[in-house]
């Protein structure tokens, strides 16, 4: 039974028979991540008062300007995993590679690997618009005990064994599924703990917003073009409202509170799309599907493809489940 006022770690204990492996683990790789993220929205809550925004100067792998928030929190996370002594690995947006973690303890037990992107929609930062930061995690599939590999970090999303994000927003929340529902945490900031605050979060089967860049829409592949005429189209239930944050967590997050889409497909410009499948994709998927809602490349599930790369890039359409699949009919047939 969910009862609200729950802090998340009483949470986490109370619902351990729903999560099929070591519970003690996972506790205390989320007392990790939301250390981490507490520390990142302090740092957020702030960013207008010190020098923590704009560029860092710097380009990450994906040939994009890095943020000075998000090279703070990428370190903050990364930091803050190695410490607790949890994970055998982590692979990041930002990093190049993934980073094998060596325990204190040379028999060491780690069972566990966390790919996340540290700050998604940072260059929503300036302008003071909602960001997130987004996790995933996997048991290892290489033997306990030695160093992980590319292989333990390239397995299909349907592997995941718990993923979610937090949204920095008008309020901080922290929402996750470990394969049994969705359920959402609010940051009371006052004395700094997480009291469950959406139980069973969900998404409606139908919903009313579409979420896309229409700026790009000459760019779209004809399918693509042809759904967005039809969200336009002045019919009984329709046209629908157009909402476009540009920093999925947020946009993924009222459109699972209120039914919506989300797409980001293929495009001239970006041949793969944008979206990182093992990053953002894979765990935003994982939950659209654990709340009812269903997450496709435009042809099949995402949680299917088989990754091939670190920072391999996949059209992302996710959202209400039969708002995907209409756009995946207007894909079908404009093949």
């Amino acid at each position: 039974m969910h009862k609200k006022n729950q802090t998340l770690g009483e949470f986490i204990i109370g619902n351990q028979t729903s999560f099929k492996y070591s519970s003690g683990e996972l506790s205390s790789l989320f007392n990790s991540i939301r250390l981490a993220a507490k520390v990142v929205n302090h740092e957020v809550n702030k960013a207008g008062l010190v020098d923590i925004i704009g560029s860092a100067g710097e380009v990450n792998i994906q040939g994009e300007s890095q943020q000075k928030l998000d090279v703070y929190a990428n370190e903050k996370f990364i930091q803050t995993l190695i410490n607790r002594n949890i994970v055998c690995g982590i692979a990041s947006e930002e990093e190049d590679d993934f980073i094998s973690i060596n325990s204190i303890d040379e028999n060491h037990q780690n069972k566990y690997v966390v790919l996340i992107d540290p700050l998604d929609g940072s260059s929503n930062i300036d302008v003071n618009v909602s960001v997130g930061t987004i996790f995933s995690i996997y048991r290892r599939v290489t033997p306990v005990g030695t160093p992980v590999t590319l292989e333990d970090f390239l397995q299909k999303g349907n592997q995941q064994v718990a993923a979610g994000y937090v949204v920095y927003g008008t309020s901080t929340m922290l929402v996750y599924t470990t394969g049994d529902g969705v359920n959402g945490f609010t940051l009371n900031p006052a004395i700094g703990s997480f009291y469950l605050s959406h139980p069973n979060m969900e998404f409606p089967e139908n919903g009313t917003i579409y979420s896309v860049n229409e700026g790009n829409y000459i760019h779209f592949p004809q399918g693509i073009k042809n759904y967005i005429k039809y969200c336009q189209r002045e019919e009984e239930d329709r046209p629908y409202t157009s909402r476009y944050i540009g920093s999925l967590v947020s946009d993924f997050h009222r459109n699972m509170i209120k039914g919506g889409i989300y797409l980001y497909p293929k495009s001239s410009l970006n041949s793969n799309g944008k979206l990182r499948l093992l990053y953002e994709c894979n765990p935003m998927a994982f939950i659209a599907e654990q709340a009812n809602g269903k997450a496709s490349d435009g042809f099949i599930r995402i949680l299917d493809i088989q990754p091939t790369e670190l920072h391999q890039r996949v059209p992302f359409i996710c959202g209400s489940k039969n708002m995907v699949a209409k756009v995946e009919e207007f894909m079908k047939e404009a093949q």
